[in-house]
């Protein structure tokens, strides 16, 4: 039932209040009033109950309305009004809002001290990087040299021994020279055998070249690359090579010249008595004068390139003490 037809229903009931003298309705008119009352109450109580299905389910118990019966039209029209009314929830957004500060400009003197700490902090990071780098190049440095001077020491060392054993060679190339030239009838074979066999020998020099290779490695260090260290070692190595040479060629005349003298014209006895050093006896094989004359010939070259080794010998020792020296006096190396 609709609301302006509640409100008719309820008019006219508070009119036959009003008018109590009036005649009361005949009963053919009475059911006809009940079953409009009967509409109208069954009307608020669809309304009421559609209304508390719309309703939050979190209303207790104890707020629900009294039954129908005891129920009062207005009062119900005016609770279902009540229940209807839901509150409004705020969905606006609540933005915070930075305070809006006072920059005031900054003097120019004041970015000019920051740049300047800041360019002297870079330079102090720079400078300290600069002198932990040349520690441990100093250091780098000085265990290089001392290795160096230790090599050097031993290189002189072992030259000295060579041009000593070298110098003998010499004078039994000189003596062996001298006796070929003799008669063949006045010669001591024992002496010729011995003098040959001397004249066999060679001392090779084996360079310690651990440190200067390590140093050529290591040029790129300031205190090599400034210094005249490349230009002695150069020397050095070049008078190696040289010595080097010499030696081959020393070895190359043995296997020529000696070698054909000893297997043709020794007996195998003395042959192997005279290579452990003991002594030997007067008889050779098949020795002619033609072949001292030739022997002659060949220990000629023989001696020519026995003074050169010792002369190339002199001229690298030279080099090492002259390298030794200027290593310690540069980098304060030590030998031991």
């Amino acid at each position: 039932m609709s609301k302006s037809r509640r409100k008719n229903i309820v008019a006219d009931s508070g009119k036959e209040a009003e008018n109590p003298d009036k005649t009361t309705p005949a009963p053919a008119e009475q059911p006809v009033k009940q079953a409009a009352h009967k509409t109208a109450k069954s009307a608020i109580v669809g309304s009421k109950k559609a209304t508390t299905e719309d309703a939050p389910a979190t209303i207790p118990e104890q707020n629900a309305a009294p039954p129908d019966s005891y129920r009062d039209p207005a009062a119900d029209n005016s609770s279902s009004e009540i229940v209807n009314h839901q509150p409004e929830i705020d969905t606006t957004m609540e933005v915070h809002h930075h305070p809006e500060l006072d920059h005031k400009p900054r003097p120019f003197k004041e970015y000019l001290l920051e740049g300047f700490m800041i360019f002297i902090a870079v330079m102090m990071g720079f400078i300290a990087e600069n002198i932990r780098e040349s520690i441990d190049n100093n250091e780098q440095v000085h265990q290089l040299t001392s290795q160096l001077a230790q090599d050097l020491k031993a290189d002189t060392s072992q030259l000295n021994d060579i041009y000593s054993e070298e110098s003998q060679i010499l004078k039994s190339n000189d003596s062996l020279f001298a006796i070929a030239q003799q008669p063949l009838a006045k010669i001591d074979t024992r002496k010729l055998q011995k003098l040959a066999i001397d004249s066999h020998s060679l001392w090779l020099f084996h360079p310690s070249g651990g440190a200067v290779g390590a140093i050529k490695n290591q040029l790129h260090l300031k205190r090599f690359s400034n210094s005249k260290i490349i230009g002695f070692i150069a020397r050095y190595e070049t008078h190696i090579e040289l010595v080097r040479t010499v030696q081959d060629i020393s070895l190359q005349y043995q296997r020529t010249y000696l070698d054909p003298f000893l297997r043709l014209h020794f007996t195998p006895a003395n042959l192997f008595t005279d290579f452990n050093h003991r002594q030997p006896t007067a008889q050779m094989r098949d020795l002619t004068q033609n072949d001292l004359t030739q022997l002659a010939a060949d220990m000629a070259l023989v001696r020519i390139n026995t003074v050169e080794l010792l002369l190339d010998n002199r001229k690298l020792k030279t080099d090492a003490v002259a390298l030794l020296n200027y290593v310690k006096q540069e980098y304060g190396a030590d030998e031991q």
